[in-house]
């Protein structure tokens, strides 16, 4: 009833508007329809939708009114035997997923409902979406901002994090500083420089939790309490000078229970003392970021560095995963585009790491670039995470055609990653998580991409990679031929194959010799784009902005919607 009553009033409210000149009515649909295939041959089995609901989709449709100073706007999300919030588990839902109300008077800007916001580069406070990870953590609450002028302004917001149609019980509150220095008498100098603090308040629910769970630990050491307030505060600054630009950024956060899923705790279970691994513990935390950047005529270079110690900033601490983050912590790893490349994608360590990546782009010529990014990841310990070295070269030959060629040195610790131990660590004394800490791959993969001009309308790209190594499945190859007809057309054709794994293990062989193919045409007309494609994907890691998840196999049909209106 909530639901149907907050729609009939923005639609009635769009409508009252409406005689006006200014009036503006925008909007964008996307929806997801996922028609499930069962082979039991590459895993794609004993999940909800392969053994009985055989379909999932997901949609959002949001519309958006703007008229009298008035920014106004609802979103229906709907979602149907849906695999997105937990990829072996169905979810099945709808409802108004976010509405707002915007409206700037004079040097005041007021917004309420449901936020997007984020303070600095998201380090203590992040409300954000990213539908393909399921992520969508908004503010539903307030917010006000004020301008003192045209270089200084002031924000503060109060609310609580969405979680689907519903909130999580803690209360968010923050604000921020930012202005923006030119000195007259410097030339192509600026600073920008920024604070914020966000404060968050659990509910005595969650307390009460939190303090039950951590009275059933068997060790003292391992009760350490919890607090009802936390505090995360933030210092940012970015400095430009000519053809440099450097951003910083400190953060500290309060004691807070969080949960470290690298360290056990005992537990009495009847007459026994058992070993379970996670556990809730009290501290505080640290973070630093930077990124510095140089740009001048065919020569890019990027240069970023981060140190994070027990960062993790939830909502609930028994939420993990892309569940519940308040925060958001940048990625010191380049996110590959590439299938085989993108296979091992390190997600962003919150209870500790520090890494560093160069990135570097120089322009021979119009015809030839070179290219090469680096990123090199530790924990506090210097247990190396993950080390990515990765050359490309790029040729144009005028406007007919173009090649990219690549490398990829890859060491990934996918015991860390993805919690995956070293089956051949037999050692029964060692806890399964540190054994798991242990687990590398190690793997080598050389790629490619021609793109063909036929005609300005016409074109051919096709990409190939090969991926060696000797861990997790072994080594594979894939391959993609696409042709395009602009404005409308796209065409594709692809197949991932598994080479035989030389090891007796069923674990690593399991799927040797399988191919994965899929088939696609996508139709673009103007602001409407439609994809309809048999697929089948191996298990592998999914990732944005350094927020990864683990998707199982999948084997289907694809139909992809997407409209903007």
């Amino acid at each position: 009833m909530k639901h149907l009553f907050t729609l009939t009033f923005f639609i009635a409210f769009g409508f009252g508007l409406n005689a006006q000149n200014t009036a503006r009515i925008t909007g964008n649909l996307q929806t997801n329809g996922n028609f499930f295939i069962r082979d039991s041959a590459i895993g794609a089995a004993n999940l909800p939708q392969y053994d009985n609901q055989k379909f999932g989709a997901e949609s959002w449709l949001a519309l958006n009114y703007s008229n009298w100073g008035f920014d106004i706007g609802v979103r229906f999300d709907l979602f149907n035997n849906s695999n997105l919030l937990n990829p072996t588990g169905s979810f099945t839902d709808e409802g108004i997923g976010r509405w707002y109300v915007h409206k700037k008077i004079d040097k005041f800007d007021l917004s309420g409902g449901y936020l997007y916001d984020q303070i600095g580069s998201g380090i203590i406070f992040r409300a954000y979406e990213e539908r393909t990870l399921m992520i969508d953590n908004a503010l539903k609450g307030v917010k006000v901002g004020y301008e003192f002028n045209d270089n200084w302004k002031v924000k503060a917001f109060t609310g609580r994090q969405k979680r689907q149609f519903d909130t999580y019980g803690s209360v968010v509150r923050g604000g921020a500083v930012e202005g923006f220095i030119k000195p007259d008498s410097a030339k192509n100098f600026t600073l920008a420089p920024g604070a914020g603090v966000v404060a968050r308040t659990y509910d005595k629910e969650t307390v009460d939790r939190v303090v039950s769970e951590m009275s059933s630990y068997l060790y003292e050491t391992d009760r350490t309490g919890v607090q009802y307030n936390t505090y995360a505060m933030t210092l940012y600054n970015t400095l430009t000078l000519g053809d440099f630009s450097w951003y910083v950024e400190g953060a500290y956060k309060t004691k807070d229970a969080i949960f470290n899923e690298f360290r056990e705790h005992a537990a009495l279970v009847g007459s026994d003392t058992i070993i379970i691994p996670g556990t809730l513990v009290n501290t505080d935390g640290y973070i630093a970021y930077t990124s510095i950047a140089y740009a001048t005529k065919g020569l890019g270079i990027t240069l970023e560095g981060k140190y994070t110690e027990n960062f993790r900033f939830r909502t609930d601490p028994n939420q993990i995963g892309v569940q519940g983050q308040i925060n958001f912590l940048p990625p010191i790893a380049r996110q590959n585009t590439f299938r085989l490349p993108a296979r091992f994608a390190p997600n962003t360590q919150e209870l500790g790491e520090q890494g560093l990546q160069l990135d570097v782009r120089y322009a021979l010529n119009k015809k030839i670039s070179l290219g090469l990014n680096v990123s090199d990841i530790y924990n506090l310990d210097g247990q190396e995470l993950y080390r990515e070295i990765a050359p490309e070269f790029t040729f144009k030959k005028d406007r007919k055609w173009q090649a990219l060629l690549g490398l990829q040195f890859l060491k990934y610790n996918i015991g860390v990653y993805q919690l995956k131990p070293d089956p051949e660590d037999t050692d029964d004394t060692l806890p399964w998580i540190k054994k798991g800490q242990e687990n590398y791959v190690d793997a080598f993969t050389p790629y490619a991409e021609y793109l063909y001009k036929f005609t300005p309308r016409k074109s051919l790209r096709v990409e190939a990679q090969y991926l060696w190594t000797d861990d997790e499945f072994g080594s594979w190859v894939n391959a993609l031929v696409e042709f395009g007809w602009a404005p409308h057309w796209l065409i594709y054709a692809s197949d991932m194959y598994k080479i035989s794994h030389d090891n007796a293990d069923p674990e690593k062989t399991k799927y040797d010799g399988l191919h994965y193919p899929s088939v696609g045409v996508v139709y673009t007309h103007k602001a409407n784009r439609f994809s309809l494609a048999f697929v089948k994907q191996v298990e592998g890691i999914n990732c944005a902005g350094g927020i990864c998840r683990l998707e199982p196999t999948f084997s289907g049909v694809r139909l992809n919607v997407s409209s903007s209106f």
